[in-house]
């Protein structure tokens, strides 16, 4: 059976409307509380080490089992989105870190809440990996920069809620109803998630093209279209087949997925160096709290401005520009900022670094599953977040051994040669995403990525 569906030109040709915001919102309001329920751990864990319901030691235990829960599910959330649909991985994502948020609130001791930390970091290491696949399996070419960006916007949102709810609500009312709330607000999201549809790119690779119409159907329904695709835009025929996940490593894909783990790695590295340890450089340098406190509010705005800035500029110049032009801002405004001694300074730099922060961080997550096919696409996502995660592990003793040799000047030198590394990567070795359809951005097919394990028929 062949496929005649051809969902990637249908979806390519919308017109941007309702259905792309309701897209939007669903997936970014998901990410929103992946990062609520992220960033509530520092007010969290400060609130109950100081009622003694904690320990420090207890408190590196929470913050460990969450890094290895996103770990996991970073790549755990690729294999179930190629093998069951992007649906149900989504939907499955949102229940775990949603429930268990609940859970935790009820915990009664710290052990346990660090239990329930872990299986929750399961859940919330999925959301990004399906958030920036999702958008970018619905959204036209023309428009998909733009969305990554607003996507980010909300995500990045969280931070700056958490922060403000928790001022609030802690010296109210306590630690648990921080829970509670990020609990109550993954699970509505996950109410309203059972409208989005499955993405007819994959129901069509996996043979389900009669429910891949269906939806296609309704969409273009929903935005005023009615006649047929021109011939000239078909998409080649294919068999529906199941690709291992040892394409990726295959010879026609391989430059790829070393390009995305790199990517993600120096992304993420990057960013959790740069706004998570600034403050204590200053600080270990005798400078005042205040620069602390001042950097952490130019962080707030930065991870508000980044994305919205993105949005504005991305289908404009290109990811793989926007790579190399963010990387080496980011390596210049990293160098100069710790040095800086002035407040105004601080906070005008600290908030231009942490907006080109922000903005090399959504390039780095949204542009990877550009580079797959879609069998693989949630797949290759996945393992170059996961990788970039188990970086993160170990990145506060690379920093501090850093720190501890060289100073400042050796972390910066690190962080700012990492950004231009990839700079350079991606001018040498980077694939252009923009205003291509994704199916003209799939590596040539060669033996091993197409090799038949088991047709979806068969399967069902």
């Amino acid at each position: 059976m062949t496929n005649n569906v051809n969902a990637g030109a249908r979806l390519d040709r919308l017109p941007i409307g309702a259905f792309h915001t309701r897209v939007l919102w669903l997936v970014g309001m998901g990410m929103f509380f992946d990062s609520f329920d992220n960033t509530l751990s520092s007010s969290v864990l400060a609130a109950m080490l100081h009622s003694g319901w904690s320990t420090l030691q207890l408190n590196s235990l929470f913050m460990s089992a969450t890094f290895v829960g996103l770990t996991i599910g970073a790549g755990l959330a690729g294999w179930l989105s190629d093998r069951f649909g992007r649906r149900f991985a989504y939907q499955f994502n949102l229940a775990i870190f949603g429930g268990m948020a609940l859970l935790s609130a009820f915990a009664p001791s710290m052990p346990w809440l660090i239990a329930l930390r872990f299986v929750m970091g399961l859940g919330m290491g999925a959301e990004y990996v399906m958030g920036y696949g999702l958008v970018i399996e619905f959204v036209p070419p023309a428009n998909r920069g733009r969305y990554l960006g607003l996507l980010a916007l909300i995500g990045g949102s969280g931070v700056f809620i958490t922060s403000v709810v928790a001022t609030i609500v802690i010296p109210w009312l306590g630690w648990r109803p921080m829970f509670v709330i990020g609990g109550i607000g993954t699970l509505w999201v996950w109410w309203m998630r059972r409208h989005l549809p499955e993405s007819p790119r994959w129901l069509e690779r996996v043979g389900r093209n009669a429910e891949a119409e269906e939806i296609l159907r309704a969409i273009e329904n929903e935005a005023g279209i009615s006649d047929p695709l021109p011939i000239g835009r078909q998409s080649r025929e294919r068999e529906p087949h199941w690709v291992p996940i040892s394409a990726l490593f295959s010879r026609t894909v391989i430059r790829r997925t070393m390009l995305a783990i790199i990517v993600n790695v120096i992304c993420l590295f990057g960013s959790y160096s740069l706004t998570g340890w600034m403050p204590t450089f200053f600080v270990k340098q005798g400078m005042s709290v205040t620069h602390s406190l001042g950097f952490n509010a130019a962080m707030m705005g930065g991870w508000i401005a980044g994305p919205l800035f993105l949005a504005y500029i991305s289908d404009r110049i290109g990811r793989r520009s926007a790579i190399m032009l963010f990387g080496a801002v980011c390596a210049c405004l990293g160098t100069i900022y710790p040095f800086l001694s002035s407040p105004i300074a601080i906070v005008l730099c600290g908030f231009l670094l942490v907006s080109a922060v922000a903005i090399f961080l959504t390039l780095g997550l949204g542009t990877t599953p550009e580079l797959f096919p879609t069998e693989y696409r949630f797949r290759g996502g996945g393992v170059a977040q996961m990788i970039g995660r188990l970086g993160l592990i170990g990145s506060p003793f690379i920093v501090l051994a850093l720190f501890n040799r060289f100073g400042i000047t050796g972390v910066v030198g690190a962080i700012a040669g990492a950004y231009l590394f990839v700079a350079l990567l991606m001018l040498v070795a980077g694939i252009e995403t923009n205003q291509q359809s994704l199916e003209a951005l799939e590596p040539e097919e060669s033996s091993d990525t197409t090799q038949v394990l088991a047709h979806t028929a068969s399967r069902r």
